[in-house]
């Protein structure tokens, strides 16, 4: 079996201590590759070589434009292996192949529309109350970046920290999942046949507790990425105290979905399933508490349950399958530890609440999807992120208590509203203190837009303008014309 290597200066390598580590397929639980498992060892020697690169400064300053058509061909090449991209991205998480596909493009846009942004800001010059004098503001790359990255979007949220990274000028050290780094690992693959110069972009694979930790707390790294749970957060910043360095955040959400009773009926059902029960429910925005306005609650749930029966669960590479494995035993052992509290906190099961009895799946990290009604703010399903197939079911009985009641969580991730209303739904939507809300839709993104959280979900902005300012610092130059003595202390 080919073992996967870290991509160090340049040069493909082992971990020093020479630890490998299996990685699992979920849907069966077969070894599908064999991973260095690095530690701060590895991790040291990536941010030596990155620091190296980005202060003998030929990188930060190639041309804006060259940086961009680097990045654009990293996106040519992502559209050109898109199929084994997918492949292996289904191999490693256990989504469907469709999504797999559809992740694809999403990346190959990003790094397109990335690439687009590179040479696009040349600074500005700002009015200086000061006669005979010049003063503009320009934008640098912040340095050397570490980016660790989650598991349930493997190289979708690579691409949103490498492409704007790279375009910026910075050099970069990745650290993925230790359990889902394959798709990661053929991009790095994909970046040395673009060119991207030796030490600019480093791969160092292995644990958060090793690996994560040395990234944050190495005093010459100048930023730190991370995109995963919030208690995992905290420690990274925490961290990143003790030097002072950047910190951008994204810490998951308990996202709320906001149904009143004048929206189309059909569409709120059909989205209200996508929102929570898309990859298992393994996903940052899921729409995993549902709040329905009361005069249709009772028709809106024996609705839903009907078709939530109906989800197929399956091998991701069988087109009929609608939803696949969770990513682990670990990750399906803290669903059902959840589905048991919100038992006992007297919330009503109305689906699921077990793993799948088909003979087919039992060797998969498979749950049923789930759902529970008789839900009140207070309950722990409902205040914090299950990150699986279970959603939790309030009712409302006006636009103000729904409001009150999506906020009143510690996340702002994402939220949706629902309703043939637009005036409602904006008015409603305008006092939700999330990120991202949509109306009448749920889930969609895309590179031009930004995205992050409001609170405790998370700090900074991926995607959009924004995500590119989040690599770069902000530099005021000021210039005196007319250079003269002033006379001071003679």
């Amino acid at each position: 079996m080919e073992r996967k290597k870290m991509f160090i200066n340049g040069v493909w390598t082992d971990a020093k201590s020479k630890e490998t580590r299996e990685i699992i397929n979920p849907y069966n639980q077969e070894v599908i590759a064999e991973a260095a498992e690095g530690n701060r060892e590895d991790a040291k020697l990536a941010i030596a070589a990155a620091r190296k690169t980005f202060d003998e400064g030929e990188w930060a300053v190639t041309p804006a434009s060259e940086r961009g058509e680097l990045v654009q061909k990293i996106a040519e090449l992502i559209r050109r292996d898109k199929e084994e991209l997918s492949e292996l991205e289904t191999l490693d998480t256990g989504k469907t192949i469709e999504e797999s596909r559809a992740d694809m493009d999403d990346i190959a846009n990003v790094f397109q529309y990335f690439a687009g942004l590179a040479d696009k800001d040349g600074g500005e010059v700002i009015s200086s109350p000061l006669p005979d004098s010049e003063s503009r503001v320009v934008r640098e790359p912040v340095g050397v970046c570490g980016q660790i990255t989650p598991w349930n979007y493997p190289l979708l949220q690579a691409a949103w920290k490498i492409a704007p990274a790279l375009a910026a000028g910075n050099t970069i050290i990745v650290k993925p999942s230790e359990i889902t780094p394959l798709t990661t690992v053929k991009v790095f693959e994909l970046m040395e046949e673009a060119g991207v110069p030796n030490g600019v972009a480093n791969l160092v694979l292995g644990a958060g507790a090793s690996v994560g930790a040395e990234l944050s707390e190495n005093i010459s790294v100048d930023l730190i990425s991370f995109t995963g749970g919030i208690e995992t957060g905290k420690k990274i910043m925490q961290a990143a105290s003790t030097n002072v360095k950047k910190i951008a955040l994204e810490l998951g959400g308990k996202n709320p979905n906001i149904v009143f009773a004048d929206a189309d009926f059909d569409t709120a059902v059909d989205q209200a399933l996508n929102a929570v029960f898309f990859h298992a429910g393994q996903v940052c925005s899921a729409g995993s508490r549902l709040l329905i306005e009361e005069s249709i609650h009772d028709e809106f749930v024996e609705t839903l349950v009907k078709r939530a029966e109906s989800i197929k669960l399956g091998n991701g590479f069988d087109e009929s399958t609608q939803s696949g494995p969770l990513i682990s035993a670990e990750q399906r052992a803290k669903v059902e530890s959840y589905v048991e509290i919100g038992r006992q906190e007297g919330a009503k099961l109305e689906i699921g609440g077990k793993r799948p009895e088909q003979k087919e799946l039992e060797s998969g990290f498979f749950y049923l999807p789930t759902i529970f009604t008789n839900c009140t703010s207070d309950m722990k399903i409902v205040q914090e992120e299950v990150f699986g197939p279970v959603l939790t079911i309030e009712k409302f009985k006006t636009e103000e208590e729904a409001v009150e009641r999506a906020n009143d969580t510690i996340y702002g991730l994402a939220g949706a509203v629902f309703s043939s209303d637009i005036s409602k739904a904006e008015n409603a939507a305008g006092k939700l203190r999330m990120g991202t809300v949509w109306i009448n839709d749920f889930h969609p993104y895309f590179a031009q837009a930004p995205w992050g959280g409001y609170k405790q979900s998370g700090i900074g902005r991926e995607l959009g303008h924004a995500g590119l300012e989040e690599y770069t610092e902000t530099k005021h130059i000021f210039r005196n014309k007319k250079p003269e003595p002033i006379g001071w202390f003679e």
